[in-house]
């Protein structure tokens, strides 16, 4: 991870394809085309990569969340459960569509908490949405439960997971929707893009119709088409989509090396007792993109980081005091800092956030490191790494 360490011919070669025809455009110029449609053969290779019905593509991992929301119609007033160690756009998802982020805390799986989910629910839940950050997921057969016998949406925002599985079933399609992005760090990456993913007929005629301004898609004139919804202009380019497929051609090598590379550095930390592996609930993969582990102490956690800084060891992240990723440092969410009027409900919701503690988030996250596995590693490389981590965590136990 990410993938345009290895950008090779093949990308190359696709983005060449859309060049030379200038068609920039998903849709339309037909004639103009030469045969090619790199969106489309995107989410065609997406469906039978992930083995669903339908894959829907869009401009980034936001919008595919933003989408998948939408189709599963929540909306003004409704409630989303999500993780309190998320990406900012899981809430400026749930924002956008008028309804309300319910952050949960989460447990030694670094995602939701199922018990915590549970106490969550109330009669305005419309969706629960884990989010498998650093390449690993929730117990994903609890949360499915809980939704099926409250009668909501479960949304996976897999977009820092895609490869990752779970009891035999890849991240992102196990429940109702689906989310990935293929943003600039991600394991596979078009520069900017993302795409839901989902078995279900009618939600996927709605993200394709959502997506590009509620355009029906009927027909081979554009200027004829009918509105059958209010939509947005959630298009990803033909630009875009050519490198993605390149890139998912190599998905199974790229999450191959990952792995070698991950399994190096955790057997060499295996020698350390005082660190203890995030959890992986029975039956996942991750997708190796992350090494996930946790210290004794927030104190710790903070020496060790410092250590790593001093001896050179990069792409670490302790996430306690980090400003993207984690519920302390939400500042712009806790006090409803927007250009434009939020309705009342959504800022007294919001600012409940300002004295609400989520100690348990606290003492996995404060002990938590995630160190990135770079595909670009030569095996020496990798192996000196794990040697420099082993010595900086034992300076400071």
């Amino acid at each position: 991870m990410p993938g345009f360490e290895l950008f090779g011919p093949s990308e190359r070669k696709e983005v060449n394809d859309v060049l030379d025809n200038g068609i920039l455009m998903r849709y339309g110029f037909d004639a103009m085309r030469n045969g090619h449609w790199k969106a489309k053969a995107l989410e065609t290779e997406l469906q039978n990569e992930f083995k669903v019905k339908h894959a829907q593509l869009v401009s980034s991992g936001t919008a595919a969340v933003s989408v998948a929301l939408a189709i599963a119609g929540v909306g003004a007033g409704d409630e989303v459960i999500l993780p309190t160690f998320t990406f900012v756009a899981s809430f400026e998802a749930v924002l956008m569509l008028g309804a309300i982020p319910v952050l949960v805390d989460i447990d030694d799986t670094l995602t939701l908490d199922v018990q915590a989910v549970k106490q969550a629910i109330t009669s305005k839940t419309k969706a629960i949405m884990p989010v498998h950050m650093c390449g690993s997921m929730a117990d994903l057969a609890g949360l499915k439960a809980l939704c099926n016998s409250h009668n909501i949406k479960l949304i996976e925002d897999a977009c820092q997971a895609i490869g990752g599985t779970y009891k035999g079933e890849f991240l992102g399609s196990y429940g109702d929707i689906g989310c990935f992005s293929f943003d600039f760090v991600k394991t596979i990456t078009a520069g900017e893009g993302g795409a839901i993913i989902t078995n279900n007929d009618e939600y996927a005629t709605w993200a394709d119709q959502f997506s590009d301004h509620g355009h029906d898609h009927v027909g081979s004139d554009r200027g004829a088409e009918s509105h059958p919804y209010l939509g947005y202009n959630f298009r990803i380019s033909e630009l875009h989509a050519a490198v993605g497929l390149a890139q998912l051609r190599r998905l199974k090598d790229f999450i191959a090396l990952q792995k070698k590379h991950y399994t190096i550095i955790k057997e060499a930390l295996k020698a350390i007792p005082e660190i203890v592996f995030r959890t992986v609930p029975d039956g996942g993969e991750e997708n190796y993109s992350f090494l996930s582990f946790f210290l004794p102490d927030l104190n710790t956690a903070n020496k060790a980081m410092l250590k790593f800084k001093e001896v050179g060891i990069d792409g670490c992240f302790h996430y306690y005091n980090n400003n993207w990723h984690y519920v302390r440092r939400w500042e712009h969410l806790k006090e409803a800092k927007s250009l434009y009027p939020i309705a009342p409900h959504i800022k007294e919701a919001l600012a409940e956030l300002k004295t609400k503690e989520f100690k348990q988030s606290d003492h996995f996250i404060g002990r938590n490191i995630s160190c990135l596995i770079k595909l670009s590693w030569s095996e020496a490389e990798t192996k000196q790494r794990a040697a420099k981590m082993v010595e900086a965590i034992k300076s400071v136990l």
